[in-house]
């Protein structure tokens, strides 16, 4: 090797070093990922004025990295930022391939592994091959990992970060593989055999999510679960059901693993009785169930015992159910219980090392319903690019007040979805915003949150 050879070697060899330890630098100990299913810029817009006449009034709006994320499934034909700005309805898409937006499914897929694939299917490729999600890398890793969701534990974005299956209608084998095969120390959902959607008893238990009586007496009873630690050992889940469970396991000692199933069928409050159009707050809730902050608060006092850190995925899932209905009040409602979970978290970051020991980021799947203004529709084609964003928000009409808005489908839609972050790394998901948008500006894909993690967790 000559004399200019060894120059350009030591100097690649310093680059190297350099790059390494600056990635080193910015590797979180704790990956908190949040995500409003359903979703969208109106979405918080609505809940912002609902809850504090302006918009920026969540904790997450002010995280120094804020930018959109595009969301289509694959097989479709991708998001064109001049097709979005020059046509109002390009992103309803009517629902027909190739046009048809994501499922949730393949959302969580290409959040959770970043890859993309069909809707439908859950951790795995096109071809039905399993795909290492971010649980399973941050599990090698030796951290510990949890799922946490307002709506059944095993439907598609808490299954995106859990298990791999072709079909995401097949609950019953989904739970069992995250109850029985996972290697999750916290798992929390809806879903419970005894109790209907408004958390009353049930004439008839209905055990058929669990796959039958005999494994949800096995869960009860402590004797299911898989070997999580390696030793050839099972370890089955602690199981709580109560809310004054929920909150005993908020703060104190805490079990290695713990499963929590709240007493409500579906939804923590979204699918309970009375008149689904009333404003939120309108009709009373289910009493003895907790809030998302509550599950979160139990979820992150079991995963903080572990010194490697954790991975937790937190899912605001009947956001999306909501808007499938158009049901403006009910959206609000469970868009402000995702918001006092993400108070929560910021809370637990800034009690617990700070934001250089933790990497939060909130966003959604998709968005649902596209609730906008009144008027965007007809005033779209006349409005400058850079005032239409402001054209989608609902109109403010003050605290405690209903925005003034309308739904402009049931159905998902592949508008862009905001995503914002704070802590150690977070400035990688800005540097992945190379496309720009018209109206949202800059954005990344989907994959890029998990491709971000996964540069943030390499394996020795």
């Amino acid at each position: 090797m000559n004399r200019n050879s060894i120059r350009i070697a030591v100097v690649f060899a310093a680059l190297f070093t350099a790059v390494s330890c600056e990635a080193a630098d910015q590797r979180p100990k704790n990956l908190i990922l949040m995500i409003a299913d359903g979703c969208g810029y109106g979405h918080v817009a609505a809940a912002d004025f609902y809850e504090a006449g302006r918009l920026g009034a969540q904790v997450y709006e002010k995280f120094p990295v804020r930018v959109a994320v595009s969301t289509y499934s694959l097989n479709t034909d991708g998001y064109d930022p001049s097709l979005a700005e020059a046509d109002f309805g390009y992103v309803e898409m009517a629902g027909l391939l190739p046009r048809k937006p994501t499922d949730s499914a393949a959302a969580a897929t290409a959040l959770s592994t970043g890859v993309k694939t069909r809707n439908g299917h859950i951790g795995v490729d096109s071809l039905k091959q399993p795909l290492e999600n971010i649980a399973e890398r941050c599990e090698k890793l030796g951290k510990a990992t949890g799922v946490v969701t307002t709506v059944p534990f095993p439907h598609a974005t808490p299954a995106g970060f859990a298990v791999h299956a072709g079909d995401r209608g097949s609950m019953p084998e989904i739970a069992a593989d995250m109850l029985c095969q996972s290697g999750l120390e916290v798992l929390m959902g809806c879903g419970h055999p005894l109790y209907d959607r408004g958390g009353l008893p049930l004439e008839t238990p209905d055990f058929r999510l669990f796959g039958g009586q005999a494994r949800w007496d096995s869960l009860t009873l402590g004797q299911c679960g898989a070997d999580r630690d390696g030793d050839g050992v099972p370890d089955p889940w602690t199981f709580i059901d109560s809310l004054a469970q929920f909150r005993v396991y908020a703060s104190g000692p805490a079990p290695d693993r713990l499963f929590g199933l709240p007493r409500v069928r579906e939804t923590l409050q979204q699918g309970r009785g009375g008149r689904v159009s009333a404003p939120p707050d309108s009709v009373p809730f289910i009493d003895g169930v907790p809030s998302l902050a509550e599950m979160t608060s139990a979820a992150l006092n079991v995963l903080d015992n572990d010194p490697d850190g954790f991975f937790l995925m937190i899912e605001g899932g009947a956001v999306d159910w909501a808007s499938h209905g158009n049901q403006s009040g009910r959206m609000i409602e469970e868009m402000r219980d995702f918001n006092r979970a993400v108070d929560t978290v910021v809370e637990w970051v800034e009690r617990n090392g700070g934001w250089e020991k933790t990497l939060v980021i909130v966003t959604s799947d998709h968005e649902t319903g596209r609730p906008t203004s009144p008027s965007a529709e007809s005033l779209w084609a006349a409005t400058p690019a850079s005032d239409k964003a402001t054209l989608l928000d609902p109109v403010n009409r003050g605290r405690g007040n209903m925005p003034d808005l309308v739904w402009h489908t049931v159905r998902h839609t592949n508008a862009l979805v905001p995503l914002y972050a704070k802590g150690s790394g977070s400035t990688l998901l800005a540097e992945r915003a190379k496309q720009k948008d018209p109206v949202r500006g800059r954005f990344i894909d989907n994959t890029d949150v998990a491709r971000v993690i996964f540069r943030l967790s390499p394996l020795p």
